[in-house]
């Protein structure tokens, strides 16, 4: 039957580019976003994570990081879906410091981008904050 439809909105993938989920401190207007259109990716789509998600609070900073990990038991969250073109793809992963890291992530339209996801080992004395649904609602509740 071939791959899932993209979410709606979302066009098909560019050829020499990967679409790339993020969670946190990349998303639009927050800190890290630079180190994507500083590659000359850009946002594709705003949609969230198939259920099966837990988003963690990790400790250190700044900036504050979340630490997505898949977990039966956990909910859909906010993410964003960020085309990166191919060349840039491998420096900006290399920027990525422990607990985080790439793999796979399932989206609420059952496709499967490249995304962050934390490490289970990174979330030991994190503040699980998968029942507010995202990054933004918890940067929100801090303020």
């Amino acid at each position: 039957p071939g791959p899932p439809p993209p979410p709606a909105g979302m066009a098909q993938p560019t050829a020499g580019c990967i679409d790339v989920a993020v969670c946190g401190a990349h998303m639009l207007g927050l800190p890290l976003n630079g180190q994507l259109t500083s590659r000359g990716a850009w946002h594709v789509a705003s949609t969230r994570t198939a259920p099966g998600y837990r988003l963690y609070a990790l400790p250190g900073g700044p900036p504050a990081r979340p630490g997505m990990v898949r977990d039966a038991s956990g909910g859909a969250l906010e993410i964003e879906i960020w085309r990166v073109p191919q060349e840039h793809f491998g420096s900006f992963v290399q920027g990525i410091p422990e607990p985080l890291g790439i793999g796979r992530v399932r989206t609420e339209s059952g496709q499967d981008v490249a995304g962050f996801l934390c490490e289970g080992a990174g979330i030991a004395g994190a503040q699980d904050i998968t029942a507010l649904g995202g990054w933004r609602a918890y940067l929100a509740r801090q303020r």
